[in-house]
């Protein structure tokens, strides 16, 4: 049987914003991996293990994978907290 997760990506470190992070993936996980032994790299024959498929809810993700019989994990993500700062805090010390 396939094994999946599905999860809401977190943003990239390289970027300020959380642009791209409103999509659920639906993401296959890989089924006994095996070490190249001439580059050391970790490779598969499971070709699902490239798909990555989108979903713009976690309901859509849910019912694909149930529809089409695949086992899956949910990830939730974590809130992040944001503090309000202003320029003045950094004088005000």
């Amino acid at each position: 049987m396939k094994k999946a997760k599905i999860y809401k990506p977190n943003k990239s470190p390289m970027q300020s914003g959380t642009g791209k992070t409103d999509k659920w993936l639906l993401e296959y996980e890989t089924n006994n991996p095996t070490k190249n032994p001439l580059m050391g790299w970790e490779s598969s024959n499971d070709t699902y293990t490239e798909l990555k498929l989108e979903f713009s809810s976690k309901e859509l993700a849910i019912n694909y994978a149930k529809k089409k019989k695949i086992n899956f994990e949910i990830i939730e993500p974590r809130k992040r907290k944001t503090v309000k700062k202003s320029y003045a805090d950094n004088f005000l010390r």
